[in-house]
């Protein structure tokens, strides 16, 4: 398994081939490849290759897969005591990549996604079986009788 670190809008993230990452927005159709401009760092099970600082000989190709947006942010200020409220949110767009390879330039090499196992269980199915209800025998009440003050 290989993977790298690539930076992509001033941040760096971590590709595993097949795999997908999401990046800040990209001006990129969905469907169209390309590579990534800056590897930072590549890493092959025992051979590790730390750029200074890109590794110029490899290379990391995605394909955009879906342009998405991200969790809803909400911001809220107030100052005590004075009535003023201010809430805001904001949700970031995302560009969701699929890492298609690692490797040198001429390199050949195809790597299928990942596919997510999908185990099917078995369900069985199990009838409620309703048990009468017991009638629980009521406690007698404390009534004010039983409670003799002295004075």
């Amino acid at each position: 398994m290989r993977i790298a670190i690539v930076e992509s809008g001033g941040k760096q993230y971590r590709a595993v081939e097949g795999s997908t990452i999401d990046v800040d927005r990209l001006a990129h159709e969905v469907g169209k490849k390309f590579d990534f401009d800056r590897v930072l760092l590549t890493a092959d099970e025992d051979v590790v290759l730390v750029g200074t600082p890109t590794v110029g000989e490899m290379i990391v190709s995605a394909t955009v897969v879906d342009h998405v947006k991200g969790p809803k942010v909400i911001s809220f200020k107030y100052r005590p005591k004075k009535r003023i409220r201010v809430k805001g949110g904001h949700r970031h767009f995302y560009t969701r990549l699929l890492i298609d390879f690692i490797g040198k330039l001429g390199e050949e090499r195809k790597v299928e996604p990942k596919k997510e196992a999908v185990v099917a269980a078995e369900v069985q199915v199990v009838e409620a079986v309703e048990e009468p209800k017991v009638a629980k025998p009521k406690k007698a009440s404390k009534s004010s009788t039983t409670k003799k003050t002295e004075k």
